[in-house]
């Protein structure tokens, strides 16, 4: 994957660059918050990503050492997905999304008590997810 090129030293210009498109935060939200690590997995989003444009994100995202693939021990031909610390270091912010998404529209699938803990015990929730990952 090639550098990005700043358009300004802005940090959300830089953000938006990096995360310009729907499906890059999803496939990290799959992995961070659904536990998903393969291929199909992803494909079984009911955001309904194309074959073409997931493996066009997983490459850049491994390019870009937010996420990185090994083969599974036991089905060779499959590649395991796992986030890297770089990527790890997003589950705030998707933690925040959250958040703001329940205020702004209260029918997004995030519960009460999520942006109640979320909100109170931010560390605590970041930590549960952590944990949750392989």
């Amino acid at each position: 994957m090639k550098k990005i090129e700043m358009r300004s030293d802005c940090p959300v210009s830089y953000a938006l660059d990096f995360f310009g498109d729907k499906w890059t935060f999803l496939i990290i939200r799959d992995i961070a918050l659904e536990g998903k690590r393969y291929y199909k997995e992803f494909l079984g989003s009911k955001e309904g990503i194309a074959t073409n444009i997931l493996s066009d994100r997983l490459k850049r995202l491994e390019a870009a050492e937010v996420i990185v693939s090994k083969r599974d021990e036991k089905l060779k031909t499959q590649k395991v997905y796992s986030l890297t610390q770089k990527g790890k270091d997003l589950i705030p912010t998707l933690i925040e999304i959250m958040i703001w998404s329940k205020k702004y529209n209260p029918e997004v699938a995030v519960t009460d008590d999520f942006v109640e803990k979320a909100t109170h015990k931010r560390e605590e929730v970041v930590a549960y997810f952590l944990g949750q990952l392989r």
